[in-house]
């Protein structure tokens, strides 16, 4: 039966990228001349993808009805917890993944003559293949836990292309950006994983749908809100949303392939598939309701006011998913399901035709309307995206960062006082150091009596700079006894902890601490 060699639908790709890899580290397909090997392997392996899916699609019609959940295996087992190697071939999944593999190798031919003698043009077809192979486990897995593994190898492939120009601190900026912003909904993710074990004891689809009806509304909630999450951050949803304009700084191709058609609706085919747990939760249907709102309204107002042809796809974009959510919040999944599958493939078509597009218009793109030129106020808020970018500064990244500012300076001013070292220096380097000023003095250190023997053979020599470097240690970080060595290890002791008093003044820690202790008490 076709259905079982559904597992080589997302492995294909895979091989192909693993191919390409290899043979670019031992130097067989680098440069132009492993150009044309390279994009063979890329297509081939994306070809062998879509017909093994349209061979199932065929059969499902000559039958009239989908092979549904297949299992090959157990994946993993603990207990009465197990995670099966399962795929959901059901109507609506065959449907989304032969489209995924149809865009995908239309956008690998695409990219052969696009990426001509670039030079990280085997790099880019590697992680093209890498990303198809992911969307496609990300639609036909039949369970959580493997959606996950393609929605990991999914967010890593997104990075690596919005940084293919790493060159530049802006590309490598904005995909760190990126990648951190996906890292809060793979969080969620896996909260949802942990509370569809704990409380449904399955990660597989149809098993939450057969238990979504056994839970109250609060246990199929908070399932629901971890896998939510993922979904708002994957899909650039409000407050992710300014994620995906950095996104940009990738090839137009691949832009085309992970914003534009494919990865961007992700979240929107997850939340499809959590149907019966949202049903159970008015809640989280009235939270859809309001995110895709101000999303679909974010991506409106900002694409008005943009200047070139691949931002103003991008916020149509997002005005678009936003809609998707909307609907699903309203309850109407099967027209968010037809929604994203045609929006998928003509926005895959708009950017792809975008370069081509732009040496035929005398004018990038339309001007801003009157109507919003003559609200100043929202004509600003438009140009500026709302200021989403600034509040994430404040709320998230400047934190972040005084938080990582206060880590070193306890770092520098306490432990590394602590065990002996400089203040900026850490241990690795101070080896180092201490190697270097050997043999700049002959094998002396200063306070070093030279009692260290000199040894014969390799064995000999190990041993002797296993024995200096003891030595090293026992002149530079034991105290030296006396009255002098413990009045020194107090003064040490009073530095440390009135730098620890200075650290904990400053009110985050305050509350941290207040958090902690809520944490303990309940």
């Amino acid at each position: 039966m076709a259905e079982s060699l559904v597992w080589l639908v997302p492995l294909l790709p895979w091989l192909a990228a693993g191919w390409i890899g290899i043979g670019w580290l031992l130097g067989r397909n680098r440069g132009e001349a492993g150009e044309r090997g390279t994009a063979r392997v890329a297509s081939g392996t994306a070809l062998l993808a879509l017909l093994i899916l349209l061979v199932l699609d065929v059969q499902a019609l000559w039958t009239g009805a989908a092979p549904g959940q297949v299992v090959l295996g157990q994946w993993l087992a603990s207990g009465e917890y197990q995670v099966l190697v399962s795929f959901a071939l059901d109507g609506y999944a065959l449907l989304v993944a032969t489209l995924v593999a149809f865009i995908g190798l239309l956008v690998i031919r695409f990219s052969v003559n696009y990426l001509h003698r670039e030079a990280g043009f085997q790099r880019f077809f590697m992680i093209l293949s890498l990303f198809t192979g992911a969307m496609l486990l990300i639609v036909l897995a039949g369970n959580a836990a493997l959606a996950f593994v393609g929605w990991e190898l999914a967010g890593v492939s997104s990075y690596l292309l919005i940084a293919y120009a790493y060159q530049r601190p802006v590309a490598t900026i904005n995909a760190t950006r990126a990648f951190l912003s996906n890292r809060i909904g793979d969080a969620g993710f896996m909260l949802g994983l942990f509370l569809c074990l704990h409380l449904l004891g399955t990660l597989e689809w149809d098993g939450l749908a057969r238990g979504a009806g056994e839970l109250g509304q609060l246990s199929a909630a908070l399932v629901a809100a971890g896998f939510l999450l993922a979904a708002f951050a994957k899909s650039a949803q409000v407050p992710f949303a300014p994620w995906i304009a950095r996104a940009l700084e990738g090839p137009t191709p691949s832009s085309a392939l992970f914003y534009g058609a494919l990865m961007v609706h992700a979240g929107v085919y997850l939340v499809i598939r959590l149907e019966p747990l949202l049903m159970q939760s008015p809640v989280l249907l009235a939270l859809l309701v309001l995110v895709g709102g101000l999303t679909a309204l974010y991506g409106f107002l900002g694409g008005l006011v943009q200047t070139d042809v691949k931002s103003v796809l991008m916020f149509s974009t997002s005005a678009q998913v936003g809609l998707m959510f909307l609907a699903c919040g309203l309850g109407w999944f099967e027209l968010a399901a037809w929604h994203l599958v045609l929006h998928a493939a003509w926005r895959a078509f708009q950017f792809l035709s975008a370069p081509a597009l732009m040496h035929l218009m005398h004018r990038p793109t339309r001007p801003v309307p009157a109507w919003l030129r003559g609200r100043r106020w929202l004509h600003t808020a438009a140009l500026q995206r709302f200021w989403l970018d600034p509040l994430a500064n404040w709320l998230l990244v400047r934190p972040t960062q005084a938080l990582a500012r206060d880590v070193r300076a306890f770092d520098e001013h306490v432990v590394n006082r602590m065990v002996g070292l400089p203040a900026s220096i850490s241990l690795v380097s101070s080896l180092a150091q201490w190697e270097q000023r050997k043999q700049l003095k002959g094998g002396v250190l200063d306070g070093d009596t030279g009692d260290v023997g000199r040894a014969r053979g390799a064995a000999g020599h190990l041993m002797e700079w296993i024995a200096s470097g003891l030595q090293w240690f026992e002149e530079r970080l034991v105290l030296r006894g006396g009255e002098q060595g413990l009045q020194s290890l107090i003064q040490r002791l009073g530095t440390y902890l009135t730098e620890v008093e200075r650290l904990l003044s400053h009110p985050r820690y305050l509350l941290l601490v207040i958090l902690a202790t809520f944490v303990v008490i309940l």
